[in-house]
């Protein structure tokens, strides 16, 4: 939220720097998360000053210029070409001179050099309306029409503001102070408190208001719960045309875009006091009446931003006396009613929406406008009269109009402040300093919190219905923590820990060194949402939406409706945003969740979370070089993805676990290890259709380990570290026809069964399918084995007999054929 420092001055009378005023606001709780410096026009036209011209003549060697003399105020006249038409001798004029920065209109800025132009010195340039960004004219220069003495700034004549701008994280509580308005009660109620003297806050005055004598345009709220208040009145003779600089600069300040003087009166009053209103062209409204009501599901409406939106049956509308929707209600407007430049009358509207029911809405349309804020935190009810009067003023002011109907209130249940007890004990104690009951009333009562009654160990206080966040003791109290301060809490001067044991093994340091492992080799880390679309998964069986998955109602972002059952829809997001971005090489690791229902067991055990490790790899192996890679080594891929998670799994200490296929639903090929009944990772190449679904063109790996079985499956002892052998390994190659039901884990299993004393690794490194040349049914699978001895040089009688008796285990008990 942006605060503008020039508004909170027109309520408070402070003399602070605005970083001390920053700090002030920070300390209550209105966290300022930058300060920027505003200019009505950027450069404050620093270096533009008033000049005199004293002569101008041709230019000897140019028909379209003209040499001039000016007085700048500094001595001699300096010398200056000028191309415009218009210049003459006696005028006043505007002239940057040399070394001054100027920003145009169009354009970037421009800084002010000596030079000569044609021949003839130029110090300095006479300037026009777009090349001071006063205006859009180059016709000519600008001619003063007062005299003003040489040299003087620029700035003052223009009488130019500047103003500094506050980013407000503003958390979802405080629906108080989503205005100037209540922003300035905090700082005064603070300053009050620090300075030990009442700060007034000057609140706009509105006992000018007068009322029309007409009855009020007739309006019937179907649900008064949903609109508790509805309030408005009727506006004649204006007229529409551009807002007056003060109002224009005051709404550019916080990056509001001015319109014309009735929209920006009501833009004005929802950042001033923080009630939304809304303006209706009165000669549009069919029916000569106000429906506040519910439509029909699939109802047309064609809003201001020119889209036709499908209506829900949810969606409380503002309807004409046709029951013809004008208005979403506390959202966005009508194409068809809102003000043009040939209004003359309008009914002004100040309402009161319930907060879910206008949340529900902006969501539902993607409409999240600065009305749908302020009603989605809860607005106060009991200012939308208040700030419908100080609309009413201004729009006379500025606008000509005149209110021409009485004041329409509908509030059958006026909301009253809700009052709470405070313990003076429970104070002490939630603070942790000892504060007197006079000191936490000052602070009470500072925040319009008015003292109902009190006795010996307590008080009470009505909250005022601005603070819907205020509803019981300990809100209180942290209302008054905000404005006591928290840096005046006092320090504990002794300082007491407690000795906790690390379990074993430690998941923390244990996700700490696989982080650093994985980093050390390239990869960064991510973090996802644990949020996730329906959509990217597959539907069941019965082609209704997946059973596992864990739905959810999500009002805010309606499309991420699951929690992710896996962590590959969450990768495939993350490459497909650094792809659009012209990142394309990546490794990418995240420790994340994954979140399944299984509807098959009991309540209360349905319900499961997995802590997984994903490893996400594309694009090249190696940065760009001129230094060619080596022949077809350039791109990541299956095998380099397969060292990365053996690594983790060799830093571990895991071994002996088995291999399988992984499963198809993700991938389009992999593998998956199993240790017994555990599965620990599932790796591979993503599958196409998943890569079509987030629009990415290039390969992607991907591997997910089961970080809770991984923790289950660590060795007891300590990883121990060996000396390479002494003596050559040997490898060789088999390449197999088997049924294409056997997979590679039964041909690793079975081959270390024949030879466990010099068998180091089995490795499958191709995959073969061609029912011609094979055969029905069949698959070729390329195998590779590794063989060492510890003590001795194998020669080719040893490795031939142990490759023998691998064969021969292989035909017997999978049907293996060798290919020759």
């Amino acid at each position: 939220m942006k605060v503008s420092l020039n508004w909170l001055r027109q309520y408070l009378d402070i003399d602070l720097e605005p970083a001390q005023i920053g700090q002030i606001l920070t300390g209550t709780g209105l966290e300022v998360e930058g300060i920027e410096k505003v200019e009505s026009i950027p450069g404050g036209l620093a270096g533009v000053v008033v000049g005199h011209v004293v002569e101008c003549g041709p230019h000897p060697g140019a028909d379209r210029l003209s040499l001039t003399k000016v007085d700048l105020g500094g001595g001699e006249p300096v010398s200056i070409v000028c191309g415009a038409p218009n210049v003459a001798a006696g005028q006043h004029v505007l002239v940057a001179t040399v070394g001054c920065t100027l920003h145009p209109l169009n354009g970037e800025p421009l800084t002010i050099k000596k030079g000569k132009i044609r021949g003839e010195v130029s110090e300095g340039m006479i300037c026009a309306e777009d090349e001071l960004g006063l205006g859009e004219s180059h016709a000519g220069i600008i001619v003063l029409e007062k005299p003003y003495a040489p040299g003087t700034p620029a700035s003052t004549v223009f009488n130019l503001q500047e103003d500094y701008v506050y980013e407000i994280g503003l958390t979802p509580n405080r629906s108080d102070a989503t205005n100037h308005l209540g922003v300035a009660f905090d700082l005064a109620a603070a300053l009050s408190v620090t300075q030990g003297k009442t700060i007034a806050l000057k609140r706009p005055d509105v006992s000018a208001f007068r009322a029309g004598s007409k009855p009020p345009l007739p309006v019937q709220v179907q649900d008064p719960t949903q609109a508790p208040r509805y309030a408005g009145l009727t506006i004649e003779n204006l007229q529409v045309a551009p807002s007056p600089d003060w109002l224009r600069q005051a709404l550019q300040a916080i990056g509001v875009r001015p319109i014309n003087n009735v929209v920006d009166v009501t833009n004005y009053v929802l950042h001033e006091l923080g009630q939304p209103l809304h303006a209706f062209d009165l000669d549009k409204i069919a029916g000569g009446a106000i429906f506040v009501e519910k439509l029909p599901a699939g109802t047309p409406f064609v809003s201001l931003d020119g889209q036709v939106r499908s209506l829900s049956d949810d969606d409380l509308m503002i309807c004409d006396g046709q029951h013809q929707p004008m208005c979403i209600a506390g959202v966005f407007g009508g194409a068809g009613s809102g003000v043009t430049d040939g209004t003359t009358r309008i009914f002004l509207e100040s309402a009161h929406f319930e907060a879910g029911t206008t949340r529900r809405s902006s969501m539902r349309h993607g409409l999240r406008t600065d009305a749908a804020r302020v009603f989605e935190k809860g607005s106060d009810p009991n200012i939308t009269v208040y700030a419908l009067q100080r609309a009413a003023l201004l729009l006379e002011q500025i606008a000509g109009g005149r209110v021409s109907s009485q004041l329409l209130d509908l509030y059958p249940q006026p909301v009253a402040p809700q009052q709470i007890t405070v313990r003076d004990q429970r104070v002490r104690d939630i603070i942790g300093a000892d504060l007197a009951r006079p000191q936490v009333q000052s602070i009470v009562e500072s925040m319009g919190m008015n003292i109902v009654s009190s006795g010996p160990e307590s008080f009470v206080v009505a909250v005022p219905t601005n603070k819907t966040d205020v509803l019981r003791e300990i809100d209180v109290i942290e209302e008054i923590l905000r404005i006591y301060g928290f840096d005046n809490v006092p320090t504990p001067t002794m300082i007491t820990t407690a000795m906790i044991v690390a379990p074993q093994p430690d998941p923390h340091y244990l996700r700490e060194l696989a982080g650093d492992l994985l980093s050390a080799n390239g990869f960064h880390e991510m973090m996802a949402l644990s949020l996730s679309e329906s959509r990217f998964y597959e539907p069941g069986e019965d082609g209704q939406p997946n059973p596992s998955l864990v739905y959810i109602n999500n009002t805010s972002n309606v499309h991420l409706d699951v929690m992710r059952p896996g962590l590959l829809m969450s990768a495939l997001e993350a490459v497909a945003h650094n792809h659009n971005r012209q990142q394309h090489d990546l490794r990418l690791f995240e420790f994340g969740r994954s979140y399944h229902l299984d509807r098959e067991k009991p309540p209360g055990k349905q319900y499961r979370e997995i802590n997984q490790l994903s490893l996400t790899m594309t694009g090249q192996k190696r940065a760009e070089s001129w230094h060619p890679a080596p022949a077809g080594s350039k791109n990541v891929g299956f095998y380099t993805l397969k060292a990365a998670v053996e690594l983790l799994f060799q830093r571990f200490g895991i071994e002996g676990y088995r291999t399988d296929e992984a499963p198809p639903e993700g991938y389009s090929y992999g593998l998956r290890y199993n240790k017994g009944p555990l599965v620990l990772a599932d790796f591979g190449a993503v599958h196409p259709r998943h890569l079509r679904k987030r629009q990415i063109k290039t390969d992607v790996f991907f591997a997910e380990i089961n970080w809770d079985n991984v923790l289950r499956v660590l060795p007891r002892k300590p990883v121990q570290v060996t000396t390479p052998g002494r003596y050559p390994s040997v490898r060789r190659d088999l390449a197999l026809i088997l049924d294409k039901a056997v997979s590679f884990a039964e041909v690793e299993r079975l081959a270390r069964k024949a030879e466990k004393s010099i068998l180091r690794e089995v490795n499958l490194f191709d995959v073969y399918e061609n029912a011609e040349q094979l055969g029905a049914g069949k698959k070729s699978y390329a195998v590779s084995f590794q063989l060492e001895s510890e003590d001795r040089t194998l020669d080719d009688k040893a490795v031939d007999k142990v490759m023998s008796a691998i064969e021969g285990t292989l035909t017997r008990q999978l049907g293996a054929e060798v290919r020759r």
